[in-house]
C-alpha cells in the first residue's frame, strides 16, 4: 500500500486520511489448534472443535443446504474410551449475548438435525472422534441479511475425563437469495481499491465469460484509520472525505456490490500521530474493536482489514499505549473477531500485522482462529504456517498484485496458486479509468481469468465508473 501512496501518486496529504464461508477450505487437522490451554496439571481434557481448527466460535455460510463438521477433541490420548453427546444448547447463546451485549438470534432449531443423533466417541488411546455432521437447510422465514447462530455444547457422558472448551457458536448466514461469486476452483480475488481517486463500483465491470461470475469476490475500501482524540484521551475511527462519501451513500457504492455477492471490508490504518494497530494495550484494544463494531454495523460493511502504516509511534511509549508489538496487534484483531464473530477479519503481511505467532502470539488462541485472510505484501509468497498458526492455505492471499504500478503475477505465479491449495490473490489499484489499463491491468485480469479459473475474461465498459464524488 505505501508503495503505491509514496512512489506513484507522491500525495503526502494520503497520510492524513484514511472483507462466510463459502470458499472451499481445506480440512484442518485437529492438530493446529493449540492444546496446551486445554492441559490441566497433566490430565486430559476433553473439548468440542471444528474439524477446520476453530473452538469456541465458527461461521457457516450456505445455500439452500448446507453443513459444518464437528468432532470432540481431548488434549491428549486416554487410556480409557470417551463418549458425549452434542446438543443444541439455547442457554449458550444466552450467555454470550449478555456478556458481550449482543443480540444474535438463535437459528430455527427445526432446520437443524445432527448425525448419529449428536452422539460421539473417542476411542481408547486416541484423542478424536469421527466427524459429526451439523446440517442445514433454508426455510422462507430466514432473512438472508441477519447472521444467526446454532449453538453447541459436548456433554461427555462416561470416561472421567474433564470438559474443557465444551461449547461451540456457530454464526450461519442464509445465501440462498444472494447472488455467488464462488468460482470453480474457490479461489477468492480481494480487490483493495484506493478509493480516494477510483470509483469502486468498477468491480463489477468484470466477469467471466463461461461460468457468468464476477471476477471479484472481496472489494477493500482503502482506506480509514485509527487517530488519537487528544481532547478525550483515546483512540478513534476517522474516515477521511471520500470514505465518508463512500459510506454516506452506501446504497450507491456499496450495496451494489453486495448485491452481485461481493464482500466489502473496511481497511484501518495509522496517520500520522502516536496511534496505531499495533500499539493499543488490551483495554483498548478491546474498546477500539467495540467501534470498529459500530461502524461495521452502522454501514453494513463486511469485516476489517488491519494494514500496520502510516503510524507515527513514539518513544518513550505516551501514557495509554504500549510498546508497538506484534502481539499487540494480534491483541487488536483477536478482539475485533471477538467482537464480531460473524464478519472477516484480515490481516496486511506487513510490519507488525506481518506475524501472529511463536512470542508474537497472544495467549487466548492461535492466529486461525482469528484471522480470517492474510494478505502478502506485492509479489510475496512465502509461507504464512509460522507466521498465522492455524490458518489454512485457502485464506492465505499470494503474490499480490500493484496495478498502478504495473506489479502483476508471473505466469508461474499464478499456476502455483493453483496448484498449491492456496485460496486468495489481492489485486491494488484496479482503476479502468487509468492510462495503463489497456496495457497492464486488463492482461494481468485476463491471466487472473484464464490460470485460475480456466475462463475468458469479460471487460463491460458499461460498468467502469469514474469518480463522480
Amino acid at each position: 500500500m505505501k508503495k503505491y501512496s509514496i512512489l506513484l501518486w507522491g500525495l503526502g496529504i494520503l497520510f492524513s486520511i484514511a472483507f462466510l464461508q463459502s470458499c472451499k477450505d481445506e480440512a484442518i487437522t485437529v492438530k493446529s489448534i493449540d492444546e496446551s490451554k486445554f492441559d490441566v496439571h497433566g490430565e486430559s481434557i476433553g473439548f468440542l472443535a471444528g474439524t477446520d481448527g476453530k473452538v469456541n466460535q465458527a461461521n457457516l455460510g450456505f445455500r439452500n443446504e448446507g453443513s459444518y463438521e464437528v468432532l470432540l477433541q481431548l488434549s491428549k490420548p486416554n487410556a480409557q474410551g470417551v463418549k458425549g453427546t452434542i446438543t443444541y444448547n439455547e442457554e449458550v447463546l444466552d450467555a454470550y449475548n449478555k456478556k458481550n451485549g449482543a443480540t444474535f438470534k438463535l437459528f430455527p432449531k427445526a432446520l437443524v438435525s445432527l448425525s448419529a443423533n449428536g452422539q460421539v466417541e473417542v476411542k481408547a488411546n486416541a484423542n478424536t472422534s469421527e466427524a459429526l455432521k451439523v446440517s442445514v437447510r433454508t426455510s422462507n422465514e430466514l432473512d438472508g441479511k441477519e447472521t444467526y447462530v446454532i449453538p453447541l455444547s459436548a456433554n461427555l457422558t462416561s470416561g472421567a475425563v474433564p470438559s474443557g472448551s465444551s461449547d461451540l457458536l456457530l454464526f450461519v448466514t442464509d445465501l440462498s437469495k444472494v447472488p455467488s461469486t464462488d468460482k470453480s476452483t474457490g479461489i477468492k480475488i480481494i480487490s483493495c481499491m484506493e478509493v480516494n481517486d477510483t470509483n469502486p463500483l468498477s468491480n463489477l465491470s468484470l466477469k467471466l465469460k463461461n461460468s457468468d461470475k464476477y471476477l471479484v469476490d472481496m472489494v477493500i475500501l482503502f482506506s480509514s484509520n485509527i487517530n488519537y482524540d487528544a481532547a478525550t484521551g483515546k483512540v478513534k475511527v476517522t474516515h477521511n472525505p471520500n470514505v465518508t462519501h463512500i459510506l454516506a451513500n452506501r446504497d450507491k457504492y456499496i450495496k451494489p456490490l453486495q448485491d452481485k455477492g461481493m464482500k466489502v471490508i473496511l481497511s484501518v490504518l495509522g496517520n500520522h500521530d502516536r496511534s496505531g494497530v499495533a500499539n493499543l494495550s488490551d483495554a483498548a484494544a478491546k474498546v477500539f474493536a467495540q467501534e470498529l463494531k459500530a461502524v461495521c454495523e452502522a454501514y453494513n460493511l463486511d469485516g476489517v482489514f488491519f494494514d500496520d502504516e502510516y503510524s507515527s509511534y513514539q518513544n518513550p511509549v505516551p501514557p495509554g499505549f504500549v510498546s508497538p508489538s506484534n502481539k499487540a496487534a494480534a491483541r487488536l484483531v483477536y478482539e475485533t473477531k471477538m467482537a464480531m464473530p460473524n464478519k472477516l477479519t484480515m490481516v496486511y503481511v506487513y510490519s507488525r500485522t506481518g506475524n501472529f505467532g511463536g512470542v508474537n502470539a497472544i495467549a487466548e488462541a492461535t492466529a486461525g482462529q482469528y484471522v480470517d485472510y492474510a494478505l502478502h505484501d506485492y509479489g510475496g509468497s512465502f509461507d504464512l504456517a509460522s507466521r498465522y498458526p492455524g490458518l489454512p492455505k485457502s485464506r492465505w492471499g499470494m503474490n499480490s498484485a500493484e496495478y498502478a504500478q504495473g506489479r502483476v503475477p508471473s505466469v508461474t505465479a499464478l499456476n502455483t496458486i493453483r496448484n498449491g491449495g492456496f485460496g486468495a490473490h489481492m489485486i491494488f489499484a484496479l482503476d479502468p479509468k487509468r492510462a495503463n489499463f489497456n496495457n497492464v491491468q486488463r492482461p494481468a485480469l485476463q491471466n487472473l481469468a484464464k490460470y485460475l479459473f480456466d475462463d475468458d475474461l469479460i471487460f463491460d465498459e458499461s460498468q467502469s465508473y469514474s469518480k463522480d464524488w
